[in-house]
């Protein structure tokens, strides 16, 4: 299996802001949001994979700022890092306001996808090669995170968490 670059499976996505996605102060409702996001990194994450993915978990998401009724939104969708079945990926949300002003960053998140075959077994993905040196900290980051997460589903102990572990150890 081939190891594949972030840029072989980004997804961007660009839609409006419609007035039934909205909420009671005309901006786009979180849930609405969530939902996009999920479609786009599920798409990332498929494209990565070339297999049926099923998200694991949602491991973080910032609303920074409110997207109002009207906007054109865009996200953008990459792999950050694979694992052996799984794979994170990361977000970024951007939005053009009735105006036409600059595009702003409206949001971010990460997401983690497991690749399945068709009896939903985990199967085995392509490594991921950053390119870029935002790719370099985020997929350095993500096994920080995903050993955070381990450790707070028990799954693993944190002295075998290495990684948090040097964070704490070099200070």
């Amino acid at each position: 299996m081939n190891a594949k670059h972030p840029s072989d499976s980004k997804t961007i996505v660009t839609d409006l802001v419609l007035p039934s996605e909205t909420n009671a102060i005309n901006t786009l409702f979180g849930g609405e949001l969530l939902a996009r996001m999920d479609r786009a990194a599920s798409i990332t994450a498929q494209r990565h994979s070339e297999q049926i993915v099923v998200t694991a978990s949602v491991n973080h998401v910032a609303f920074n700022h409110a997207i109002p009724l009207g906007s054109i939104v865009t996200i953008e969708a990459k792999v950050s890092r694979a694992f052996n079945s799984s794979m994170e990926v990361y977000l970024d949300v951007w939005y053009t306001d009735n105006n036409f002003n600059a595009p702003k960053k409206a949001n971010e998140a990460i997401f983690t996808f497991v690749a399945v075959d068709e009896n939903r077994k985990p199967v085995h993905i392509p490594e991921l090669i950053p390119e870029s040196e935002q790719e370099q900290q985020r997929f350095d980051g993500a096994l920080r995170r995903r050993q955070l997460s381990l450790v707070l589903a028990g799954k693993i102990k944190a002295k075998d968490a290495t990684e948090l572990k040097a964070l704490f150890e070099n200070k």
